[in-house]
């Protein structure tokens, strides 16, 4: 759908503008200051070379981590619908630059948001952070069906992660502006330090970082380390994280007598998460969740450490088995020990492998590629409006 001509013209990457002429764009998401892959994605945006050539403003969503009750979360639902339309009739942005998941609870709120900003005449360009696919989502529903898609249709781009994103939500709903735009990472000095040799004989050092959450293949991660101790070889598991499943793990844990290999070491963040790649050797993640693009996936890989994981969602975008790591079919452990065995005695491949993977980072997964991906949007975004 095409709105109201824009008060600006294209934006240029090198093109000194004075505030006044920017075009204004305003960037939908939770605090910048949460722990969560869309605060991730928004902070890059405002800290990248886009932001010296654009207005970017933030309307933050959700709770704010603020504890709620069921009357205050009913009144903020009513309300900030209200607020968006006061927001956006002040400030008139270009560009409504919505970031969402195909997830029922974010659905649902976000399809408020972008019926505010059409019935305010902002054009939108839609980023689906993962979640289902919109057949999944959808389950059959002829009504539900009808409400994504016109939603979807309202959209003057939408923008996916992965490409397998791409085809499905293309045949959902055939005839949109799709863009696939993978996650990035800020590949700075902390993630190329030194790395450790992996010298044969030596404890191989496993780890996981991120939610600890059943779907993410944890406790698939845990059962291998049991299989490979009762075959003689000698590995370390660091789990970095929280999350609703760390109960069940530690109690699995204690039960398989792990308690001298695996270790539980909470959230981990900044230079201490950097550390922990760094000092790794393998990446177990055999998840089965609905993946969009991990970015514990990207720093692993950036820091050369070797992914094990499995390929769904945006992962296989990413990574190639056999060159940047290994892919093992979900919800079987004994693949997960053999994957890391055959790293354990293949250590020279395997070290060229996680050179592998971190080339494939610097070269299609930074904040600059990011940002480039993001400018010529916004100009397709505002050309079309301008044409209009």
């Amino acid at each position: 759908m095409r709105n109201e001509p824009s008060r600006h013209r294209a934006l240029k990457a090198s093109e000194p503008q004075t505030h006044a002429l920017k075009p204004t764009v305003v960037l939908f998401g939770p605090s910048l200051s949460a722990v969560s892959g869309v605060s991730t994605h928004l902070n890059q945006l405002f800290g990248s070379a886009i932001a010296s050539e654009l207005h970017l403003l933030h309307f933050q969503v959700g709770s704010e981590g603020k504890a709620e009750t069921a009357l205050t979360k009913l009144a903020r639902f009513l309300w900030s619908p209200f607020q968006l339309a006061i927001f956006l009739c002040r400030r008139r942005p270009d560009i409504v630059h919505l970031n969402s998941s195909l997830e029922r609870k974010a659905f649902w709120r976000d399809f408020v948001y972008l019926l505010v900003s059409r019935l305010c005449r902002r054009p939108v360009v839609l980023q689906i952070h993962g979640g289902y696919l919109p057949e999944v989502f959808c389950a059959g529903s002829p009504i539900l069906s009808a409400i994504v898609r016109r939603a979807l249709s309202m959209t003057e781009t939408i923008v996916l992660l992965a490409e397998s994103e791409r085809v499905a939500y293309s045949r959902f709903v055939p005839g949109v502006h799709i863009r696939v735009v993978a996650n990035a990472i800020d590949v700075g000095p902390s993630l190329a330090g030194a790395k450790a040799d992996l010298r044969r004989g030596e404890n191989l050092k496993l780890v996981y970082v991120g939610r600890l959450a059943t779907e993410k293949g944890i406790s698939e991660a845990i059962e291998a380390i049991d299989i490979l101790r009762r075959e003689g070889v000698d590995v370390s598991f660091k789990i970095a994280g929280a999350g609703p499943a760390e109960g069940e793990l530690r109690d699995r844990v204690s039960m398989l007598g792990l308690a001298d290999r695996v270790q539980f070491l909470g959230a981990v963040f900044g230079d201490d998460k950097d550390d922990l790649w760094l000092e790794a050797d393998v990446f177990v993640f055999p998840t089965f969740h609905v993946e969009g693009l991990p970015y514990a996936l990207l720093e692993s890989m950036a820091a050369r450490t070797i992914p094990v994981t499995c390929p769904v969602g945006g992962i296989p975008d990413v990574m190639q088995d056999e060159v940047h790591g290994l892919f093992v079919p979900p919800h079987e452990p004994a693949a997960v020990a053999a994957a890391i065995l055959w790293i354990h005695e293949n250590r020279a491949a395997a070290r060229a492998m996680g050179e592998a993977a971190r080339d494939r980072i610097l070269d299609a997964y930074t904040v600059t590629r990011l940002a480039d991906d993001f400018r010529s949007i916004y100009n397709e975004v505002l050309g079309a409006t301008c044409a209009d």
